[in-house]
């Protein structure tokens, strides 16, 4: 896995993803961001179901003001740091150790409002979709921002969830990336 753009263009990602985690692919970051564009820069930015880090690493590179992380794995956590330090990033992100719904919450009492959240859960687990649509549907931490859920290509995701509608739909390989925004 490598950095495709920004700062950290062509930088390599270290470490090798335990079985259980699927990285996105670079192509599938590649497009994910060049459909984002100039949004990206003076972004606050969630990366949830983070993995590696590499969606939010690739944020960071492209100049977004804030990432934050947020896996409940303790390796993957560990994996995002030591991209990180690697990297030499020091501030401008946030690791939150924790299921999506316990970081929402705590970003929702901090008054944590994203321009853009990443939701990537495990293939296999349909209703932690679910439960991140309806995450970012009711509260105010999505603003007018846009939510993004990567997700199987064979995995139907809703076309409205509460006050979000999805406006934009991609399959690229055996994945696929949903774009909602509230209406």
């Amino acid at each position: 896995m490598r950095v495709i753009a920004g700062q950290f263009r062509s930088r390599r990602l270290k470490g090798t993803p335990p079985p259980e985690i699927r990285p996105t692919s670079d192509k599938l970051r590649e497009t994910l961001f060049n459909i984002l564009g100039p949004r990206v820069e003076g972004a606050m930015f969630l990366d949830a179901y983070a993995g590696t880090g590499a969606v939010g690493i690739e944020a960071i590179s492209r100049g977004a003001r804030f990432v934050c992380f947020v896996d409940q794995s303790r390796k993957a956590c560990g994996m995002i740091r030591e991209n990180l330090d690697s990297l030499g990033v020091v501030q401008g992100f946030r690791i939150m150790e924790m299921e999506l719904a316990k970081a929402v919450e705590r970003c929702e009492r901090e008054g944590v409002v994203f321009d853009i959240a990443f939701l990537d859960p495990p293939y296999e687990k349909e209703d932690l979709y679910t439960e991140g649509l309806e995450l970012f549907g009711s509260p105010p931490l999505l603003g007018d921002g846009i939510l993004v859920i990567e997700h199987s290509k064979r995995l139907r995701v809703p076309e409205t969830a509460g006050p979000l509608a999805k406006f934009r739909s991609i399959v690229q390989g055996d994945s696929g990336l949903a774009f909602y925004r509230k209406t």
